[in-house]
């Protein structure tokens, strides 16, 4: 799969879309979702919780094993994705098209990836 340039990445294997300074979507890439095999339940956070640059806002569980996602900025979620949250598997699906949160109020963020650099980046985890 390609990795979409018009997204930014976190060294976590999340990425991040930004609508305007202030919104945008985020999820997990591709690889993640590849590492994590088939998914089958996410642990959503609730409209209106505050996320923070680095630290886990939700959970995610495969048939091979759980892992946090970690917020790529801080800020209020705004929206969660019912459909990613009814059927989990549609990230495996479409990953970069399966948003899992829209998160507004934007304050601070992490240290991001464009895709050149995020795919050298997992060319060496593979490594």
């Amino acid at each position: 799969m390609t990795t979409p340039t018009n997204y930014s990445y976190t060294k976590t294997h999340e990425w991040i879309q930004f609508l305007d300074e202030e919104t945008a979507t985020s999820g997990i890439t591709d690889f993640a979702q590849k590492a994590l095999s088939d998914i089958v339940f996410i642990n959503m956070p609730s409209e209106g919780d505050e996320v923070t640059c680095g630290e886990s806002f939700a959970d995610i569980e495969s048939v091979k094993a759980v892992a946090d996602i970690n917020s790529p900025v801080s800020g209020t979620i705004l929206e969660t994705n019912e459909t990613v949250e009814e059927d989990p598997s549609v990230i495996n699906e479409d990953p970069y098209g399966s948003w899992i949160v829209k998160i507004g109020h934007i304050r601070a963020k992490d240290d991001l990836m464009n895709a050149e650099e995020y795919d050298r980046f997992c060319e060496e985890e593979e490594q």
